[in-house]
């Protein structure tokens, strides 16, 4: 019961943005931010640690047969913390497994098992975020045997890096857990890289000497956790809109898959559409099962659940949700009003513009398909709320003050002026705003 009480504590996002999730600043909204470029040093300080831990999560036999997921492994070991930090730390571990094993505790040994690569977000109090990576594998060995999934904590978002670190994780694991030690210390001593750069990382492996490991961020920042070919393989462009559209003013979805890489994959995605914006509420792209009572919550919710528990969500009295099956790539309950929330004449020109891409899925490159997709939808944000910045009255010294009528007032689309009074209410929006108020940007200031 603690641990449910911490998670539905925790997981709500309080109203400060996560320093993570800080907006770019070369974006063509002018997001508030300061200078060009200052996103990487808000992110990732000089010398910031790859990730925090890297911990192996194990199935242990209880007494009446069931199986319960327990760490057996964590690197590096934490000594000296103060004791806040303790507490913070223990509550943290505590949680790490029930995202590992969402799965439940029905669980037996198997001699075949297929890798899985999935995450999962665990929301502090102050609404800063980690994210746990996860590799889900079978140990070498013979005979029946319990998979256990490697899992590693970070507070930067960059999913092809980490996954990229988890295949050289489960290599090694085949080998001896031993030889993981040093390529994770290796990987600890190593420095962020800032976009586009690449950080090489030596590696002692027995019997094949020693390899060179490249791991490359990804030129855009805002674009690292995401895989927007992996929404367009499951859904139809009209049903991302709709999604997008339920999602812009901030209401309560849940997303059902079999497999957790994709339910944590899609969710990420649609959470990066709306970029430059930031989701400021409950987001748990993978809930394990005995927190799937979460849908129960009046307050705005996006979660992923798996399949095997539709009948239990939809048996929850829950308030009006959008349900989407990932699966069969259909809408299985709406409020209704889906079509009719963004401007028509912009739905439909990103509706082109999605369909567009859906066609060249084979042609272009996820790096492609990503800033495509993205840029549809910044584009459609622009040509909504893009003049927020000349709305900013700034006084002679102090903050700036959002003048949210004349704002409204000089839309001159009627179906935009009405889509903008229901978006300048949402929480991403005025905490976007409330940034926007304290990064005076000299060249749209008044003196």
């Amino acid at each position: 019961a603690s641990i449910g009480n911490f998670f539905r504590r925790s997981l709500r996002r309080s109203g400060r943005r996560g320093k993570e999730e800080a907006p770019a600043a070369e974006n063509p909204l002018r997001v508030p931010q300061g200078k060009a470029g200052e996103r990487s040093s808000l992110l990732y300080s000089a010398g910031q640690f790859f990730f925090e831990y890297l911990v192996v999560v194990s199935l242990k036999k209880m007494s009446d047969g069931r199986y319960e997921p327990k760490i057996t492994y964590q690197f590096p070991k934490r000594e000296n913390l103060l004791k806040g930090q303790k507490e913070e730390e223990e509550r943290l571990l505590q949680a790490i497994p029930l995202f590992c094993f969402p799965d439940g505790n029905n669980w037996a040994p198997v001699t075949e098992f297929t890798s899985e690569t999935f995450s999962f977000v665990l929301t502090n109090v102050d609404g800063s975020r980690k994210i746990g990576y996860c590799r889900r594998l079978l140990p070498s060995g013979r005979g029946v045997r319990l998979p256990e999934v490697f899992c590693i904590i970070s507070c930067l978002g960059c999913f092809g890096l980490f996954s990229k670190i988890l295949d050289e994780v489960e290599k090694r694991r085949q080998i001896s857990m031993a030889v993981i030690y040093p390529f994770m210390q290796g990987l600890r001593e190593s420095p962020f890289p800032a976009p586009g750069k690449t950080v090489t990382i030596k590696s002692f492996i027995p019997e094949s000497g020693t390899e060179l490991i490249e791991l490359t961020r990804p030129v855009d920042a805002h674009l690292e956790h995401v895989e927007f070919q992996a929404l367009l393989q499951q859904l139809s462009p009209q049903l991302i809109l709709h999604i997008f559209a339920s999602a812009v003013l901030e209401r309560r979805l849940i997303f059902l898959a079999q497999e957790l890489s994709v339910l944590s994959q899609c969710i990420h995605a649609v959470a990066a559409l709306l970029y430059p914006f930031t989701w400021a509420h409950t987001y748990i792209p993978v809930v394990p099962e005995c927190l799937l009572d979460t849908v129960c919550c009046p307050t705005p919710f996006m979660v992923g659940i798996q399949m095997r528990h539709l009948e239990r969500v939809l048996d929850q009295p829950m308030e009006e949700a959008l349900i989407v099956d990932l699966c069969e790539g259909k809408i299985l309950r709406a409020v209704g009003d889906e079509e009719e929330i963004l401007p028509i004449k912009l739905q439909n020109e990103m509706l082109t513009s999605l369909n567009r891409h859906n066609n060249n899925n084979n042609i272009h490159t996820p790096e492609q398909v990503n800033t495509l997709v993205s840029e549809a939808f910044v584009h459609f944000f622009v040509r909504t709320v893009g003049h927020y910045a000349s709305h900013i009255k700034w006084s002679k010294s102090g903050p700036g003050a959002f003048q949210e009528r004349a704002f409204c007032k000089a839309i001159a689309s009627r179906s935009n002026r009405k889509f903008v009074k229901k978006f300048v209410k949402t929480n991403m929006f005025s905490l976007f705003i409330e940034e926007a108020e304290k990064s005076r940007i000299p060249q749209e200031g008044n003196g």
